[in-house]
């Protein structure tokens, strides 16, 4: 069966956080007279691209990426259009789309988005969708922009109760032309020693 990728290019001059390490490549061999092989190095942020965040990141006793149950990013999951006028997704606005819904969402937040530029003001989750969402089952949330919360926020609100309910988070994916609708998600995080996060290469299968 076709796969739908939904992780962005990782590149060089790609938008990150601001402040944050940017992608970054070097040739270390050069295929030619002496050496038979291409190889590079990279460097990144590991909030780069399509990401897996780990308790870690915003818990210092959470688990690091390497410690997650991969069960968590491969199943069923639902693609749901969460786009509106407001900063903040609020659980009515999406409701309606969960009927039945499996353990693993992802939201489309914003329109389509240029990966070369940092998306300032995206639309993120209110922190008492996030709550309804865990109450009901939810397991992993996956958002289209950069963080469940948004960009100002030093408190994140969001990301506190997706500690409190152990949930998992996938941002950065690609929703922009993925219709709506139930797939089997796969996106497995880089297995990253002792790391609040890692770059995911995220697909979806009907």
């Amino acid at each position: 069966m076709a796969l739908i990728d939904i992780s962005p290019s990782l590149r060089i001059g790609m938008g990150v956080f601001p402040g944050d390490a940017a992608f970054k490549t070097a040739r270390t061999f050069t295929l030619g007279p002496g050496c038979p092989v291409n190889v590079a190095e990279i460097a990144m942020s590991t909030h780069c691209g399509a990401h897996a965040d780990a308790p870690l990141h915003y818990d210092p006793n959470g688990a690091s990426i390497d410690q997650l149950d991969l069960a968590d990013f491969i199943g069923p999951a639902r693609v749901v259009d969460a786009r509106g006028p407001h900063p903040l997704c609020g659980f009515d606005e999406i409701a309606a789309a969960l009927d039945g819904a499996p353990p693993r969402l992802l939201f489309r937040l914003m329109d389509r988005l240029d990966p070369m530029v940092w998306p300032t003001g995206f639309r993120a989750l209110a922190p008492d969708a996030v709550e309804r969402l865990a109450a009901e089952g939810t397991r992993l949330i996956g958002v289209d922009v950069p963080s469940v919360d948004p960009e100002t926020s030093k408190d994140l609100p969001s990301h506190m109760v997706c500690r409190a309910y152990d949930l998992r988070i996938l941002e950065n994916l690609v929703l922009a032309g993925v219709a709506p609708g139930d797939y089997e998600l796969i996106a497995l995080p880089l297995k990253l020693a002792g790391l609040d996060a890692a770059p995911v290469r995220a697909v979806l299968r009907r």
